[in-house]
């Protein structure tokens, strides 16, 4: 069983950012200032190594070369593109690619379909949680020109992660995916993408749809999908403020099989080693706003409760069944939103050790 981690490349200044925020702002500065806003919030949560520019090969491989040497087999880095414009590449094309593991450790693409938030911390409460100035919009000649940079640029190296001998590819908001481009058109771009991948040489894609909701599981499979996973599937973003980690992760998997049996395809489950968005989000005190990304807030999370975690998605198996399936960890260094494998100053190499010992552990 192989477990690949998500990498979130947002760690190094962007133009859009610089004009949106200040001239070098990275989401460094939301982790270092959160303070903690009740009770026993574990905030600020600090990097051990420090804070890192991720397009600075030697800064990212420490990091990528601990998570190899832990147990973590392959990387799944968020590709944000909207109409052939990209953000935040060079985490992976030059911190990644360009450094000391990048013809040899396993990576693959998620399509992260949503653009940077041009407000942070968030300061209304009043505004939606997805800003529509940050929804993508695609229609089948744009995800066809997407998948043709991805197979141009990735797809096509030694080191790209298959599944079933397929170019792995996820897409973040599968919902809005299908909801944008209606049921026929997004069946007809996933097919008009394979066709190019065929007519030029290409492997063909595993497709996975990150978190349908209801109204899109059952539809996954016509479209042409291949499996369903999750980015984080820890919190009940519905429930209350303080979620106690043990009790979610358990209750999460037990919901694992219903999405292989409702949308008639494989389900490849994805663990997180906590959730706290707290960074991202203003703090309003006791009138804190019941939305992302003030709440939730999962609490005590612990390394022996992950690697527990991730011992039940290395025993599980998909009621439709899969070759050779991967357990995604959200994430490597999702900072701001409390979940990361990177050590930090409270567990030392606690997340990593974890993912050692839920390896070591499935095979015996």
């Amino acid at each position: 069983m192989r477990t690949a981690a998500y990498v979130y490349t947002g760690w190094h200044p962007i133009a859009e950012r610089d004009i949106s925020f200040h001239p070098g702002f990275t989401e460094w500065e939301l982790v270092r200032a959160c303070q903690p806003r009740f009770p026993g919030h574990a905030q600020p949560r600090l990097p051990l190594l420090g804070e890192y520019d991720d397009r600075d090969p030697v800064a990212l491989g420490r990091r990528i070369q601990l998570a190899r040497d832990h147990g973590v087999d392959a990387l799944v880095f968020g590709v944000f593109w909207c109409r052939g414009k990209r953000v935040f590449e060079q985490g992976l094309d030059d911190g990644f690619l360009g450094g000391p593991l990048g013809t040899s450790m396993p990576f693959a693409c998620m399509w992260a379909n949503r653009m940077p938030r041009r407000v942070l911390p968030v300061a209304r409460p009043d505004l939606p949680v997805i800003d529509p100035s940050r929804l993508v919009p695609s229609d089948v000649a744009d995800f066809v020109q997407f998948v043709a940079m991805l197979a141009e640029n990735y797809f096509h190296r030694r080191n790209y992660v298959t599944v079933g001998g397929r170019s792995y590819l996820s897409i973040f908001d599968s919902t809005f995916f299908v909801r944008e481009l209606g049921l026929a058109n997004a069946r007809a771009a996933v097919t008009a993408a394979r066709r190019w991948l065929a007519e030029h040489g290409h492997r063909d894609l595993h497709l996975a749809a990150i978190e349908p909701n209801a109204e899109t599981l059952p539809l996954v499979r016509e479209i042409g999908f291949d499996s369903v996973t999750h980015y984080v599937f820890l919190p009940d973003w519905k429930g209350p403020l303080a979620q106690d980690y043990a009790e979610y992760a358990e209750l999460r998997a037990s919901q694992w099989p219903a999405f292989a049996t409702t949308s008639g395809l494989p389900y490849m489950p994805s663990v997180a080693p906590g959730w706290d968005a707290s960074p991202r989000g203003a703090d309003f005190g006791a009138t804190r706003p019941d939305k992302y990304p003030w709440s939730p807030v999962v609490t005590g999370e612990h390394p022996d409760h992950f690697a527990a975690a991730l011992r039940r998605a290395m025993a599980f198996r998909s009621p439709i069944a899969i070759d050779d399936p991967l357990v995604l960890i959200a994430s490597l260094n999702e900072w701001s939103e409390g979940h990361y494998l990177e050590p930090d100053q409270r567990f030392g190499m606690g997340w990593l050790e974890a993912v050692a010992r839920a390896h070591s552990a499935s095979q015996k």
